[in-house]
């Protein structure tokens, strides 16, 4: 059984405190045209960072440094999510549980949503589609893990998702079917990582991107079924500055 409701327009950048005025997405920005990515940082004065800041995101990967970093332990559990068609991208809010340890230290997961092509270059190179995971500490630091996307063969997550879209944008489906998160992981496990920012506004920084460098697919049926609701939601590359890009051997 699922349940339709309006969505209550809460991005993630609204739950963290972070969004300007207007709507709980600050004014009406979109991914082209007028209000497009070269506008956002004059939209509102809450977006000023998405101009001036200096660990923006995303970025092209080049040059990374091999190093001996800590694993990503993934704790992902099943639950009952929420989709929610948020005029942006299809975004699942998962239910209290799951979440990663790097080093020690703790992230819940709050929810992942997805970007066509991936917002995430390797080598002037992007990839179908990414999947943001968006992880939280305990004292609201954020960590994103990005799975990028090839067309290949279907996932079956990607499967039960698509097929509870809500029937239309500002609109969620509560599902009452479980579904674990660690279906959209790849078997391998190494990542990139730096340091970054939301990728929309109000293109706050200081989040810790986590890049998984092993890709997984999505059914040509499947990107094509998101490519229908958005053709392309992808922030264009940033300046990287003088970030360091770290990578596991």
């Amino acid at each position: 059984m699922t349940t339709v409701r309006t969505a209550c327009g809460v991005s993630l950048c609204a739950l963290l405190g972070l969004a300007g005025g207007g709507s709980a997405d600050g004014p009406g920005w979109s991914y082209d045209g007028h209000g497009g990515p070269a506008d956002w940082a004059e939209l509102d004065p809450a977006f000023a960072t998405c101009g001036l800041g200096r660990l923006q995101s995303p970025i092209d990967i080049r040059g990374a440094k091999t190093a001996e970093l800590p694993a990503i332990r993934f704790d992902y559990r099943a639950g009952k999510p929420t989709i929610v068609d948020n005029g942006h991208t299809v975004q699942v809010d998962v239910a209290p549980g799951s979440a990663i340890e790097v080093g020690g230290e703790r992230f819940e997961l709050l929810q992942f949503h997805f970007h066509k092509p991936s917002e995430e270059k390797i080598d002037g190179k992007a990839h179908d589609m990414v999947v943001h995971l968006v992880h939280r500490d305990a004292t609201g630091h954020l960590a994103v893990v990005a799975v990028l996307l090839d067309r290949g063969g279907e996932n079956p997550l990607l499967a039960e998702i698509w097929q509870r879209l809500p029937p239309a944008k500002h609109q969620e489906v509560r599902l009452d079917l479980e579904l674990d998160a660690t279906a959209l992981l790849p078997s391998e496990r190494g990542y990139y990582t730096f340091q970054g920012s939301l990728t929309t506004p109000p293109c706050s920084e200081n989040v810790r991107w986590f890049v998984l460098r092993a890709a997984t697919t999505i059914g040509e049926s499947q990107l094509a079924t998101f490519g229908k609701l958005y053709e392309s939601n992808a922030r264009p590359v940033q300046a990287l500055h003088e970030r360091e890009i770290l990578a596991t051997p």
